[in-house]
């Protein structure tokens, strides 16, 4: 039964059971009216209390029917509602929990309201692309006051009941229950108190104004466009709030849908709708179970107290599991400390970290120079030079001195993790963990699956991966794993677009416009010239048909490795990350272009754009194909969280599905035609041409 309805003496109670958060799925919505119908025909009710069950009131829709009919389906959420208006009898929302989107505006319909404290609410469909659709806009104001309402509408973000009920002259919570565990008998005990008054009050009958009207109100919008450049949604949150403050309620109910139906059809909101259900779907392995049995994670070792291995430590270190740290010399164990401690105390000084906090991270944190202390860890990641032979060394020390069923993780970028896992004699607890830098704050992490990973160390790790906050994305086996595999494909056409005549400003000006974080110039320079430079000679070697422009490497010939030497593709003053454009640099690329016998081209924007984004779409197509990622969603989340992919495009494999498989491959067909760039790259993943000859989408 997704609603329970049972009888108090005079009160009906209708309790949300759809776990995990009491979504209202169109069953739901059946049960809650088809309980309203039953308390209001039972002369012994009096009234009725709407609770959810567990820990939630209610987090609003239910996402398993995202995008489906049945969303819409009557009894749709507005039905609900109503019919929860019009009841002859009062009605009680008792919330607990989690009290958000669908289920503050049911809330909103209900003639009171009592809270636990604790609670989390929320209006959370700005995330979505969307504003609220079920009266959120209009009720909101009228029971929580214009700003406030507005300020919780446009963020997304949950407040505490406790904090709402302290607003001045807030309507939301007739009254606030001493405990969670007291709600029920008060809910229950403010319905038999209310029973008997009438009229039955109504939230749409409060007066909705705020004393500098549009001024305000044009106020709001210039903050919010700042904020939310490339997202329509926000801008119309302060549409539908002005209009509860300017409209009869009605009026204003008709505008809300208007709005809600016409960002459904964003390309905006389809991009972040699919990374909701993305991240949602990363966590899920086919042939791993959820009940899973995870290995017991108390404590890690971390090999390497460089930038990724100071990164790694600190992930766990924030969420108090207690780490070991090994180096081969003192100095440089030393000078990992510092680094931590500095990055700590810059938190520390603005404000973002409580210095007790601080103490406390770093108490877990110790150092050793020998192997043999690591003995007790339950996992061990080790973070070293990325050659096969360090890691050989390091994998025969922790093989030795490991216990058993400790995991053994290898933070590599691209090399092979089934060769690094055959270095041991326990092939099943070896895993890849490859952190993104900084690893302390950026989000990605790929979970490298070998040959032989047990499953019960994959779900461990993936579980793990959620404490630390991290958004983790399973890859099988291959050079360069998702993500760097991919990004060799967008460098390559950079490197191209620069022998026909672009510049590296231009690139990266087309490629930022378009909205990521950095072009792939400035993102060169940022990870170092002299990792790609390293990983192209390897190239030249094992694939020597392999089409590359040399520019990358007369600029790495110079020792311009970009930041960390001051000078890459731009120049860069001591301190500061800002790029400037290099005349020198920009003449060794002509010169390097006439040697060749190339005369320069005007290149649009929009090619700079297609052959970088589609190279990516290529290669994930082929990833797929290969079997190497699961699906186009877990690509669409490496890019979104590991390589600053614009969140409103939703992704490379989500904007191909957006502008058109079928034109995808046709731009790739005249890039294939270009004698410059590599036609053989440019022929579509079988998995891409047969999406496009059956008319599907990734």
């Amino acid at each position: 039964m997704t609603a329970l309805y049972q009888v108090h003496d005079d009160v009906a109670l209708i309790t949300l059971n759809n776990p995990p958060v009491n979504g209202l799925g169109l069953a739901t919505r059946q049960a809650i009216t088809d309980g309203l119908a039953r308390a209001n025909a039972d002369a012994a009710v009096k009234a009725i209390v709407i609770t959810g069950a567990g820990q939630a009131f209610s987090g609003g829709a239910d996402i398993k029917e995202f995008g489906s009919p049945k969303a819409l389906q009557e009894p749709n959420l507005l039905s609900v509602i109503l019919a929860v208006e019009k009841s002859a009898k009062p009605v009680v929302a008792a919330i607990n929990g989690v009290c958000m989107g669908g289920g503050l505006e049911l809330s909103l319909g209900c003639h009171y309201r009592i809270a636990a404290p604790g609670c989390n609410v929320a209006l959370p469909e700005v995330k979505l692309g969307l504003i609220p659709g079920a009266g959120g806009t209009q009720r909101l104001p009228r029971a929580l006051g214009v700003e406030p309402a507005l300020n919780l509408i446009v963020s997304g973000d949950p407040v505490k009941s406790e904090l709402l009920a302290m607003l001045p002259g807030q309507k939301l919570f007739d009254k606030m229950a001493a405990s969670v565990e007291s709600l029920p008998q008060e809910a229950l005990a403010l319905a038999r108190a209310v029973a008997d008054v009438r009229p039955l009050p109504l939230v749409r009958n409060l007066p909705c104004k705020h004393p500098q009207g549009d001024a305000y109100f044009q106020f709001a919008r210039n903050m919010v466009k700042g904020m939310a450049k490339n997202f329509p949604a926000p801008a119309k949150c302060v549409d539908a709030v002005q209009a509860a403050t300017q409209k009869k309620f009605d009026d204003g109910m008709v505008l809300e849908r208007e709005i809600f139906i016409n960002l459904m059809w964003t390309s905006e909101s389809r991009a972040l709708r699919h990374l909701f259900m993305a991240e949602r779907a990363a966590s899920k392995i086919a042939d791993v179970p959820q009940d899973t049995a995870q290995r017991a994670i108390g404590s890690i070792a971390v090999i390497g107290a460089g930038t990724m291995g100071g990164g790694i430590a600190m992930n766990f270190l924030n969420a108090g599991i207690p780490v070991k740290m090994l180096e081969m010399k003192q100095e440089a164990l030393d000078r990992g400390l510092a680094t931590i401690r500095k990055n700590y105390e810059s938190q520390v000084k603005k404000g973002k970290l409580k210095p007790d906090k601080y103490e406390q991270r770093m108490s877990l944190l110790s150092t050793t120079l020998s192997y043999d202390d690591l003995k007790d860890a339950d996992m061990v990641i080790e973070a070293v030079f990325e050659e096969m032979g360090v890691k050989e060394a390091v994998f025969k020390e922790l093989d030795r001195v490991m216990k058993p069923g400790a995991i053994l993780a290898s933070n590599t970028s691209t090399l092979d993790v089934n060769t690094i896992a055959n270095f041991t004699q326990r092939p099943q607890d070896v895993i890849g963990t490859h952190f993104f830098s900084p690893a302390n704050i950026m989000k990605l992490l790929e979970v490298v699956r070998g040959a032989k990973t047990a499953k019960d160390v994959l779900a461990t790790v993936m579980a793990l991966a959620k404490k630390i906050k991290k958004t983790a994305v399973v890859s099988g086996v291959c050079d360069g794993f998702i993500g760097n595999r991919m990004i060799e494909q967008y460098g390559r056409q950079g490197g191209f677009l620069l022998d026909e005549g672009c510049t590296p400003q231009q690139v990266d000006r087309a490629v930022e416009k378009f909205g990521f974080a950095m072009g792939p110039f400035r993102m060169g320079d940022l990870a170092g010239n002299d990792i790609g430079w390293a990983i192209r000679k390897r190239r030249y070697q094992e694939k020597p048909n392999m089409k590359y422009s040399k520019t990358a490497d007369l600029l790495c010939e110079k020792g311009r490795y970009g930041q960390k030497t001051g000078a890459g593709w731009y120049d860069y003053q001591a301190g500061k990350r800002e790029p400037i454009p290099n005349a020198e640099v920009i003449q060794m690329i002509e010169a390097h272009r006439a040697s060749l016998g190339i005369k320069p081209r005007k290149i649009s924007d929009e090619e700079i754009v297609q052959r970088l984004v589609f190279a990516l779409v290529n290669e994930g197509a082929h990833l797929l194909e290969e079997g190497i990622a699961a699906r186009a969603g877990d690509i669409d989340m490496v890019y979104l969280t590991g390589y600053g992919f614009p969140i409103h495009r939703g992704g490379p494999m989500n904007y191909a599905n957006e502008v058109g498989l079928f034109n995808v491959v046709q731009a790739m067909n005249r890039f294939a035609q270009n004698p410059l760039d590599d036609a053989q790259f440019w022929q579509p993943a079988p998995l891409l041409a047969r999406l496009v000859e059956q008319g599907k989408s990734f």
